[in-house]
This record gives structure tokens, C-alpha cells and sequence, in this order.
């Protein structure tokens, strides 16, 4: 296979885009890490009593701590230790027995002290795994640590034209950085791993995983190498990688622009990348810093933080179930395809309904049909959350056992009943269908006629029937819906024709 290489100058920069694909039969294989940053659901941000919130207006969630003046002292936010002890507990990480921070120096417009408030020698957690789902089975990725540090500003390079603006209302908004061995292979398995991340952070209830709005971001270290070879390549680092899909797209493009770039005999760059998603492209920002470029020194103005070890289990005694472990549940207790399974533990919310809706119509598999049916359908017409469905597990479930028990169609119920009710959450599902006059006749007696009316209309269809035609059957079951307005009960009404074909043919 022939590869296409186009070159071209961006700001003196040689940017090499690969247009190819990479050979089915390539002997290189991809080492990827990643470092996600998980931005703190607190009230308050790491080191001081500003307002942690999104949305504010530019600069208004600041103080003389976070805006880095002279003879301010940082004080720690206690809450965030415990969010990162829960974090570190859900992986199996190792708790350490006290915290110290450090200042990691560099400069930037955004950055107000010159430096952030880290940590480098002790982190809060170390070790620890996270699991994910692939073809070939459960991996486990390895964790190398989690630990706190605050987080910078921001930049506007978008408001005026010929100007920069800068939001410090981020500065000082505490953020877990958790930091994966080299274990992931491929952008589709970098892509399940911050998926896990994003499901573990909102069942702990640490961080809302909305990347779109910068509280979950992610970097991605990336090399290549001889299959079979321990050695690490030169890795590149993409910086900033703000939604799923473009933590894929980005690995897999530069995974190919480094085999294409070795393949002709070139090397490899240790450099920090950016991603233009546009362009589905990576290209360089500067060269790679190591540890020793940002001059870490212990940070003077906090005292070690003792961590004790009750509290640490009574931490471990009020964490949720986890998504992972609902999996296994739903695929083995509940029978449920790992399909559906894991798009009812994409969410705590929308677990947790899921197991109420089940508990109350006692049958799991209806429940979860229901809610990949038609509340998934609502939700997603209407850019909601679970928690702004209306209606709730008992009433759902009245509207599920009066399809279950024969009372309405479940087309009915699903098409006609449902709509109504989203509209009037309070009312009650079995007056809506007497009112919409969706009850099923089930009497046998008020049915057979109907069914030998729709026979008697089609004397030859019967005949075809009785010659091998049997999805003729649907020709007289769509009539004797017909004919009764949809109210017979379909699973009667079909098993009642089936027995009247039989009779007839036996009468011939």
C-alpha cells in the first residue's frame, strides 16, 4: 500500500499530516498513558473560600488567594481530600498516610502566582486500577497515582480581535489528576478508559464529567514500537483533549503520523501536541517539559495534612455501588444483554431509576426495555437528564403492569398512554386509558367474532394459508385490530385465529 504524505507551513511549523492508512500487516503497535484531570464538584475552591461554580461572570469568583497576592496564605479545602480518598478507594489505589504539597513552577498569562500548588513527592494515591470492556474481555489499566493540585485560569482568544482576556475565575478550582501506566493499545480503548473515569467520578459524586465544559479534560502520551519490543518509543504529548470522541480521533491520527514518520526512515519528536479537530490533525506547541523544567520545591505555607485511617473507612462504608459492579449484577442476576447494561450504568441516575422501576414491576428485563424504549427516547428528544424525567418509578411501573396484565396493548401503553402521562405526571395510567378507550377486549366470545369475520373476508387467503402461505396470519390479525379499534388483546386475538385456521382446515 502506497501512503499519501501532505506537508505544509502553519506559523513555521512543519506539520505532517498522514493521509493514509496505516498497513493492516504494520509491525508497530501503539503504547498510550493518559492523564485525565477530574475538576472537583465542591463548593469552594482548593485553598481558599472563593465560589467554585461554572457560569459565573469573568473574574468574579476570585480573592486575594487566588489572584496570588503578596502575604495571602492558602488554607486546605478538607472536602477535597476526601473526594480524592473516595477516587482512590473505588480504583484499589493506596491511600498515603498524610499529604504534602509542592509549587510547580512555570509562567504563563493565566497563571497568577507563577506557579500551582501541587503535589510531586507524596501523592494522595497511588497505585490502583481501572477496568474496561473489550473485545477480547475485561483489561485492567493500571494507575501509577492520583493526586491534587490546583487548577490555572483561563485564556480568551476568541473576544476580541486583537487582544487576548483573562478568566481567573478557574484559578484555584481544585482538580484530581489521575495518571494511567502506558497499558492502553489503541484510541477506542483510551476512549472506554476516560469513559470509566467519567462513570466512577459521577456515581462518587466528585465531578459532573462534563467535558464540553472543562471539569473532565484529558492528555494523552503516545508512542510507538516494534510489536514484541519492551523498549518505550519517543512519546508526544496532546495536550487538552475536551470530549470522548476527540481523545480517539487524536490518538489514532497521531498513532499513524508517528508509523508513517518511522516508515520512512524519520524520528520521532518528544514534543507537546495540540489537536485541531477540524482538521482531524495533531500539531506541535513547544517541546516536552520534564519534571526538572518546573523546578518542584516543598510549598512552605502548608503544614503535612495527616490523613487518619478511621476516616478513611468510614469513607470506605458510605461509597455507592459502582458502575462496574452493576454491571455484573444486571448482566447475571438480571439476564440482561451487556448492551443494556451498559447503557443503564452510564449514570447513577439513570441506574438508580432503572433498579426502582425493576424493584417495583419485579420483572428486570421489561423495566430495562422501558427505559432504553421509551424514556431514553424522551430524554434524548428533549436534551434532558434523568432527574428531569416527570415521572416516577411507581407510576411508570402502574403503566408497565396494566400492559403486562393484559389491560392495554403495549402499543398502546407505549405510543398513546405514555405521552399523556409524561403531560400529567400525577394522573393515573388506568383512568387515562379507560378515558382514551385504549382498554383491551380479552373476552373470548367479543374477540371470535372479530376473528371470524376477518376469515370470512378472505376465503382464498385461508386456502394460501393452508397451502404453506403462514404470514398470512398478519393479514387476518391486522384486521381483527382493525376491526376492534386495536383494543383486543394481540397475544388472545393471535393464538384464537390460529385455532379457527386449524378447525377450518379440518372441516374442509
Amino acid at each position: 500500500m502506497i501512503f499519501s504524505l501532505i506537508f505544509f507551513h502553519d506559523l513555521d511549523l512543519e506539520i505532517c499530516i498522514f493521509a493514509g492508512l496505516v498497513k493492516k500487516t504494520n509491525p508497530y503497535e501503539a503504547v498510550i498513558g493518559l492523564e485525565v484531570h477530574a475538576q472537583l464538584s465542591t463548593e469552594s475552591k482548593l485553598f481558599s473560600s472563593d465560589p467554585n461554580w461554572f457560569g459565573a461572570e469573568p473574574n468574579q469568583n476570585t480573592s486575594v488567594i487566588s489572584l496570588g497576592h503578596p502575604g495571602s496564605l492558602p488554607r486546605i479545602n478538607g472536602k477535597v481530600v476526601e473526594y480524592a480518598i473516595r477516587l482512590g478507594l473505588a480504583t484499589h489505589a493506596e491511600i498515603a498516610p498524610f499529604l504534602s504539597f509542592a509549587r510547580k513552577h512555570y509562567f504563563y498569562t493565566d497563571l497568577p502566582k507563577g506557579y500551582q500548588i501541587s503535589q510531586h513527592e507524596s501523592p494522595v494515591c497511588q497505585g490502583g486500577q481501572i477496568n474496561i470492556r473489550t473485545p477480547a474481555g475485561l483489561k485492567k489499566i493500571r494507575l501509577i497515582r492520583i493526586h491534587i493540585e490546583e487548577d490555572a485560569g483561563k485564556s480568551l482568544h476568541d473576544q476580541q480581535p486583537d487582544a487576548s482576556l483573562i478568566d481567573l475565575n478557574r484559578a484555584g478550582v481544585p482538580l484530581l489528576e489521575i495518571v494511567s501506566e502506558p497499558d492502553l493499545r489503541s484510541g477506542e480503548e483510551a476512549q472506554s478508559y476516560l469513559g470509566e473515569i467519567r462513570r466512577l467520578v459521577r456515581y462518587l459524586n466528585i465531578c459532573d464529567g462534563n467535558m464540553e465544559e472543562g471539569s473532565l479534560r484529558c492528555d494523552a502520551n503516545v508512542s510507538v514500537r516494534k510489536k514484541n519490543e519492551t523498549r518505550l518509543g519517543t512519546r508526544t504529548e496532546i495536550k487538552n483533549l475536551n470530549s470522548m470522541s476527540n481523545v480517539r480521533k487524536a490518538i489514532e491520527f497521531e498513532i499513524e503520523r508517528q508509523i508513517a514518520l518511522l516508515q520512512k526512515g524519520g524520528k520521532v519528536i518528544q514534543q507537546t501536541l495540540s489537536y485541531d479537530a477540524q482538521r482531524n490533525l495533531t500539531f506541535p506547541m513547544r517541546s516536552k517539559e520534564e519534571a526538572e523544567d518546573y523546578r518542584y520545591f516543598p510549598e512552605p505555607d502548608l503544614n503535612p495534612f495527616v490523613i487518619d485511617q478511621k476516616w478513611v473507612s468510614e469513607i470506605r462504608s458510605g461509597l455507592p455501588a459502582l458502575p462496574q459492579e452493576r454491571f455484573l449484577r444486571y448482566t447475571a442476576d438480571f439476564h440482561l444483554p451487556e448492551q443494556d447494561a451498559d447503557v443503564l450504568v452510564e449514570s447513577p441516575d439513570l441506574s438508580g431509576y432503572f433498579e426502582a422501576l425493576a424493584e417495583q414491576t419485579g420483572d428486570p428485563r421489561t423495566a430495562a426495555n422501558w427505559m432504553l424504549g421509551p424514556v431514553k427516547s424522551w430524554l434524548n428528544e428533549h436534551h434532558a437528564r434523568m432527574d428531569d424525567f416527570p415521572l416516577s418509578p411507581g407510576n411508570l411501573s402502574s403503566l408497565i403492569t396494566l400492559a403486562a396484565g393484559g389491560k392495554v396493548s403495549y402499543t398502546a401503553a407505549q405510543q398513546k398512554i405514555f405521552p399523556e402521562l409524561i403531560k400529567r405526571p400525577d394522573g393515573d395510567p388506568l383512568a387515562l386509558a379507560r378515558q382514551m378507550d385504549l382498554i383491551q377486549e380479552s373476552g373470548t366470545q367479543a374477540i371470535m367474532k372479530h376473528v371470524h369475520a376477518a376469515l370470512d373476508r378472505y376465503p382464498e387467503k385461508i386456502r394460501e394459508y393452508h397451502n404453506g402461505k403462514k404470514g398470512l396470519v398478519g393479514l387476518f390479525m391486522g384486521e381483527v385490530m382493525k376491526s376492534t379499534g386495536g383494543k383486543a388483546d394481540p397475544s388472545l386475538a393471535n393464538k384464537m385465529i390460529m385455532q379457527e385456521l386449524d378447525k377450518r382446515k379440518q372441516d374442509e
